[in-house]
Order: structure tokens, then C-alpha cells, then sequence
């Protein structure tokens, strides 16, 4: 009977595919923070709800990815025999030192905040580009019309992903997101992850060899080279990051323009501040990031037994999943309304690009190139008014939080 009883309580707590979860994950979140903070899910996992808890496991070097082992745990000692899944374990993100360190180090050049400001104009163009194309149709689908061109663009340019390749990656649906769940896969999404993978490798396998032949001045180029000189990378390393780096260079950023477009317009009042001054939108990007995060999730393995997180043993090789979303609208760091978007919220710090030494590469890009889209979108349009914000369609995935569409007229 107990056991019946924690498990009914437990879905209720921290059920993250739920659809009501995935539209509006909020109240459950607060629900955790007040009376299980540091609560254990049906599969085993802790999940850390409060900000306290959260950012000190990421930076905390008792703490760890240790992906092949926790894969192992999950699914089996079969598990790296899945293609999907050998190739994530040769991501940087899923790296510990010091083969995170050596991955890392051979990109973190491109992402340097000089390199990123001067992609400002760049930025521009393209945003400037995708209105001009559905300016005079006066309606549109704000995610694969607008939020979606620009960052597919900027990291095909920083992968030198010749022009007349691109159309594909414009078309692509978004399908990756599911394989961050803390949910394990079913064999039918192994399946379908490990088609995809092959298909986009053969793809990646095609630039490499073009960029042998003719390089170019692009993070491809360089990884490439640093793969013939043998010892820096190897080819599954080489193939499986620059595919990561695709990935993670549009997806989150695609969700933090969508997202912060819809919290604008379900708070008009803040629609019309930003509107009235749009200096604000620097302070406005942090805010939209704290409120809606892109990304709700992110997860550590403990290296060794902590006696006390929040109240809780955790022993060695258990995996924390650091409630992003939650540690963000946490009141003990926000103490003024968090469930609230205030565009002018003093000391914005939020924890949505992650923390550590796996604080995500591309952040200031991610919000230059938000600022830049939103910005432009309300000088240009500025009776744009969205179709529905109140129902709008989520994407079937939690980790990584965002609209499937959204459209909009004007």
C-alpha cells in the first residue's frame, strides 16, 4: 500500500513529460522547493529544486558527469553498444577532465567575447534578412520564420557549412531534444536517435573531407586539423563534437528568443516598457532567461558519498539533476515576486547557462544574438500581436523548453 501511495505522491511532485508539466512546470517546482527540495524520483535519481543546492553541485568538483557509467546503470551493460549513446559519451558536455579539458580548449577560441561582439553586424544582417522576407505577408510563425534562421545561420558560418548545404538544416525538424530527458528512452526513440545520428554523420563525414581539401578560416577547419595531428582528437571526438556543437549552438538559442517573445507579450505592461525604451533589452534578455529558461535542466553524478545536500546522504555514482528552471525563480534569491517577469529586476544572475567548468561555451552569443533579434523585431513590427499566447503549442520535450510554433500577425 505505502509504496503505492509514494509513488502516486511521486508523480505528482516531479512528472516532467506530463503535458501539463511541459506547459507550465512552474507550480510543481514550487511544490518541490517547499516540501521535498531535494526530492528522489521514481527512477533513482535526486533532483535539486532550490538554488542553494543547484549551484553548488555545478561547481562543486565532488560532482562529475561520469556518463558511461550512469548510461551502464540505466539501460544496461549493453548500453555503449548503442551507437546513439557512444556517441554522446564523446561530448564535451559529457566529458570530465582532463578529456573535458582538452576538448574544450580546442574550441573555446571561437567563443571569446571579443570574436562574439565582433559577429554583432553579422547578426544584424540576418535578423534584418528574415523580416524583410515576411514584412509584407503580415503574418508569420515567429519560431521557424524568425527564431530559428538566425542561430542555424551564425553556427553554420562558424562551422563553415558551405551555403548550398544549408537549406536542409533550415528545414530539419528538431527531434534531438528528448535524449537530454531524465526520463529513460524507450527502444523505439533508441531506435529512431540512432538513424538520425547516422544520417547527420554521414552529412558531418562529407565537411570533414571538404575541409581537408579546401580549408577554411571555421572551428571545422581547425578540428579537423587538430585530428590530424593525432593526438589532440580523435575522429569519433572530432565527429561527435562538432554535431554537439551544431546542435547546441541553435536549439537553446532558438528557445530563449521564443520564450522571451511570449512572456513579453503575456505581460504587455512589459511589452510597452521595453517598446519605450529599448536600452532595457540587455537587462531584459537576463530577465527572460531567469524567467522561462531555454534549458530546465542539467544534470552531475556524485564522484564520492556527500554526507549532506539539503538534508540528504548522497552516495557515490547517484545522479543530481539540477532543476535550473526551479533554482531560478527560487524566492530565497529572488525575493521580489519571482513568478513575476520585471524587466528591470536589479542583480539578474541566472543559473540558465549552467555553471562550472561546463558553463555553456556559446552564452554571450546566445544573448547577443537575442538581444539583437528581439530588439529589431519591435522596432520593425511593432503592432505585432501573437495569434494565441494564451495556448500556445510546447514542444514535447522538458529539458530543453520550447514552442514547436508561434505564430503572429501585424
Amino acid at each position: 500500500m505505502n509504496e503505492h501511495v509514494q509513488t502516486a505522491k511521486t508523480e505528482l511532485l516531479f512528472n516532467p513529460l506530463a503535458p501539463e508539466f511541459i506547459r507550465d512546470p512552474y507550480p510543481s517546482y514550487e511544490r518541490l522547493r517547499t516540501t521535498d527540495p531535494m526530492h528522489i524520483t521514481p527512477f533513482g535519481a535526486f533532483v535539486a529544486s532550490r538554488h542553494a543546492e543547484a549551484s553548488l553541485v555545478l561547481r562543486d568538483k565532488r560532482f562529475g558527469k561520469d556518463f558511461v557509467d550512469r548510461t551502464v546503470r540505466r539501460y544496461g551493460p549493453q548500453a555503449m553498444d548503442e551507437p546513439i549513446f557512444r556517441h554522446m559519451s564523446h561530448w564535451m558536455l559529457q566529458q570530465d577532465p582532463p578529456d573535458h579539458t582538452r576538448l574544450r580548449g580546442l574550441v573555446v577560441k571561437a567563443f571569446t567575447a571579443r570574436r562574439v561582439e565582433d559577429m554583432r553586424p553579422r547578426i544584424q544582417h540576418i535578423v534584418d534578412q528574415s523580416l524583410d522576407r515576411v514584412a509584407d505577408r503580415g503574418h508569420m510563425d515567429l519560431i521557424e520564420d524568425f527564431a530559428f534562421r538566425l542561430p542555424v545561420t551564425i553556427i553554420c558560418d562558424m562551422l563553415g557549412i558551405p551555403e548550398e548545404h544549408r537549406e536542409t538544416f533550415f528545414q530539419n525538424s528538431r527531434e534531438g531534444g528528448r535524449l537530454l530527458d531524465p526520463v529513460p528512452l524507450s527502444r523505439a526513440e533508441i531506435d529512431q536517435a540512432n538513424a538520425g545520428n547516422a544520417m547527420a554523420q554521414m552529412y558531418f563525414q562529407q565537411l570533414f573531407e571538404l575541409r581537408r581539401r579546401s580549408p577554411g578560416d571555421d572551428l571545422t577547419t581547425k578540428l579537423v586539423q587538430a585530428e590530424e595531428d593525432g593526438s589532440k582528437l580523435s575522429n569519433e571526438e572530432l565527429t561527435a563534437n562538432i554535431m554537439l556543437l551544431f546542435g547546441a549552438g541553435h536549439e537553446t538559442t532558438v528557445n530563449l528568443i521564443g520564450n522571451g517573445l511570449l512572456a513579453l507579450h503575456r505581460n504587455p505592461d512589459q511589452l510597452a516598457l521595453l517598446k519605450a525604451n529599448p536600452a532595457l533589452i540587455t537587462n531584459a534578455i537576463e530577465e527572460f532567461l531567469r524567467y522561462d529558461s531555454s534549458v530546465q535542466l542539467t544534470g552531475r553524478v556524485a564522484l564520492e558519498d556527500i554526507d549532506d545536500l539539503g538534508g540528504k546522504k548522497i552516495p557515490k555514482g547517484e545522479p543530481v539533476l539540477c532543476l535550473l528552471g526551479s533554482a531560478n525563480r527560487d524566492p530565497a534569491v529572488y525575493p521580489d515576486r519571482p513568478d513575476r517577469l520585471d524587466i528591470t529586476r536589479p542583480n539578474v544572475r541566472p543559473l540558465s547557462f549552467g555553471g562550472g567548468i561546463h558553463f555553456c561555451l556559446g552564452a554571450q552569443l546566445a544573448r547577443i544574438e537575442a538581444e539583437i533579434a528581439i530588439e529589431t523585431l519591435l522596432r520593425r513590427l511593432p503592432d505585432l500581436r501573437l495569434d494565441d499566447g494564451q495556448n500556445p503549442e510546447w514542444r514535447p520535450t522538458f529539458v530543453l523548453r520550447g514552442l514547436k510554433r508561434l505564430p503572429a500577425s501585424w
